[in-house]
């Protein structure tokens, strides 16, 4: 599958859809609230110029795919936007797939001028990118968004969308949760940091693009290496030992999950400008592993990143 290129590279001009416009009519049977027109997937959404918006917004947490297609004009572009509703099931999460009828909702393929449908954009922290323009088979499909999700994680976005509607199983409190993440967190509250690891890691091998998963292995991993930890010891040893990489990546852990995450990032941050080879390597990824733990929309994170960036090149 190929990339295709934007016919006008760079921002988006979206004016046009800054005030309200008048629903397009939808057709029989289809939801009348454009923000619950919610399609067949939980992580897609019926896309017109009320919630446009709104979900490029949600780039900012987690990777949008946008969809245009017409089902009367191409209907294989109608199919490829039902794969991709399949496939946004099957990453659970790691993308949200908008669904743009270019009959229902002129004006926003007007405004990311759209050459022709079937034509499918990545929106990551509010960018545009085209990713192809044709039909493929779901096989293919799949190994292009997994190629993509492979790329968005060796730079550090790992984060996904909450599902929108049903599948959710709804805490004391009202707090929805997926029930396959139920088993590590019945252990994490229990105590078994151990156990909540298993499980997390679980989850992983079976789903490498389980997102979610992923990050809560990081953080069942953080709090199962600080159990028993005396502080002052570990702080003791680290002082003493300004190049022992074990004692720093302890404390920064401990200042992880004391609050001090800016002093966490700090420290491991300046130990990657002192060390080299498989030991630089090994911090990098211990801090890397600290930024999905806190969020990749952080903004501490976000500069965390760029400070790494620094100090390995």
């Amino acid at each position: 599958m190929t990339q295709q290129p934007f016919s006008r590279p760079g921002a988006v001009d979206l004016s046009a859809l800054r005030r309200p416009a008048a629903p397009a009519r939808p057709a029989a049977g289809a939801p009348v609230d454009p923000e619950a027109a919610v399609a067949g997937s939980a992580y897609s959404v019926v896309v017109d110029e009320q919630n446009f918006q709104t979900l490029l917004e949600s780039s900012m947490n987690a990777p949008v795919l946008l969809v245009f297609f017409s089902r009367t004009r191409m209907p294989e572009s109608g199919q490829l936007a039902d794969d991709l509703e399949t496939l946004a099931d099957e990453f659970e999460g790691r993308y949200l797939v908008g669904l743009v009828d270019v009959e229902q909702a002129p004006t926003i393929a007007q405004a990311m001028q759209i050459p022709s449908v079937p034509l499918v954009v990545a929106v990551v922290d509010g960018r545009p990118m085209p990713l192809f323009q044709e039909i493929a088979p779901i096989d293919q499909l799949r190994e292009a968004l997994t190629q993509v999700g492979q790329q968005l994680t060796a730079q550090g976005i790992t984060t996904r969308h909450q599902p929108r509607h049903t599948g959710e199983v709804e805490g004391a409190e009202g707090e929805t949760y997926d029930p396959r993440y139920a088993p590590a967190m019945e252990a994490l509250a229990a105590g078994d940091s151990a156990g909540a690891v298993a499980e997390y890691q679980k989850l992983v091998t079976a789903n490498p693009a389980d997102t979610e998963a992923a990050v809560g292995l990081s953080r069942a991993k953080l709090i199962h290496r600080t159990r028993g930890v005396d502080l002052q010891a570990a702080r003791a040893a680290a002082a003493a030992g300004p190049d022992d990489v074990d004692a720093q990546l302890l404390v920064a852990d401990l200042d992880l999950l004391g609050g001090h995450v800016e002093d966490a990032f700090a420290r491991l941050t300046d130990l990657v400008r002192r060390t080299a080879g498989d030991e630089r390597t090994r911090v990098r990824n211990h801090l890397v592993e600290l930024f999905a733990v806190v969020g990749g929309e952080d903004p501490r994170v976000l500069r965390g990143r760029q400070n790494l960036a620094s100090a390995l090149f």
